[in-house]
């Protein structure tokens, strides 16, 4: 498995701790709004919004805030107005790095994304620059590490699924963002555990950083970003030794 796929499973666990230390609760409730605003309320039809709240349920957002964030994007109630804007740049070591936000404020979110990114030893770029690199991938997430992979496989297959990685503690399954609920639904009606799904930007090519001081500096570049109220995702094709992310895991 992959450096940035290690540290896509870390961070994953680490969205679980901090939702269980009672961190604040605004950026699911902003990505439940927009997601309500852009494709509707009814979760059913809207696979941005049941991933949304998916997520903010995990986080233990309290069941009446969420519905009022439905209600808030759907124009059903008074609330602020948030703007989605994607930011492309470069971190150390020419890695190509997205920042996706929502935010009420687009001036003082720029201003303190390039802070960020000049900080680290990184520049933001024009938009275009780095998001050629992506590719959006549907991401179903299963827990259990002792699954039988060959007959998990015959099933992700059979559900239209592209791909499957063990990530140690469980799989992710990839597939078309278009067929994500039917791999979701197919793998929950056989028995499979399901942790999370969502639709993410995965890099088509990885750079490697070398040396375990430039990785550690990478990582927490990564986790400034992630800490920042207005940012929902971060996505970057950086790549790091085994070993060395092992010993950071650690």
């Amino acid at each position: 498995m992959s450096g940035h796929s290690k540290w896509a499973n870390i961070k994953h666990r680490k969205s679980a701790q901090d939702a269980k230390r009672g961190k604040t609760f605004q950026k699911y409730i902003r990505a439940v709004m927009v997601a309500s605003r852009e494709g509707g309320s009814d979760a059913s039809m809207n696979i941005r919004l049941k991933s949304a709240i998916e997520r903010a349920r995990v986080a233990n957002v309290p069941v009446d805030t969420i519905e009022k964030a439905v209600k808030k994007g759907a124009g059903d109630m008074e609330g602020v107005t948030y703007d989605e804007i994607t930011y492309e740049g470069y971190g150390s070591g020419g890695v190509a790095v997205l920042v996706d936000v929502l935010t009420d404020n687009k001036n003082r979110t720029a201003s303190e994304m390039r802070l960020i990114f000049s900080r680290s030893g990184g520049s933001l770029g024009e938009s275009g620059c780095v998001s050629w690199i992506f590719q959006r991938k549907g991401v179903v997430r299963l827990s259990g590490k002792d699954l039988d992979e060959e007959q998990l496989l015959m099933v992700c297959l059979e559900a239209g699924a592209d791909d499957l990685e063990n990530n140690g503690e469980g799989f992710s399954v990839y597939c078309d963002p278009a067929v994500m609920s039917e791999v979701r639904e197919t793998l929950a009606e056989a028995g499979y555990v399901i942790e999370g799904s969502e639709i993410e930007k995965l890099p088509k090519t990885t750079v490697q950083i070398k040396g375990k001081q430039e990785a550690e500096k990478f990582l927490r570049f990564l986790e400034t970003l992630e800490e920042h109220d207005d940012v929902q995702n971060v996505y970057a094709n950086f790549d790091i030794p085994d070993d060395i992310m092992e010993e950071l895991a650690g």
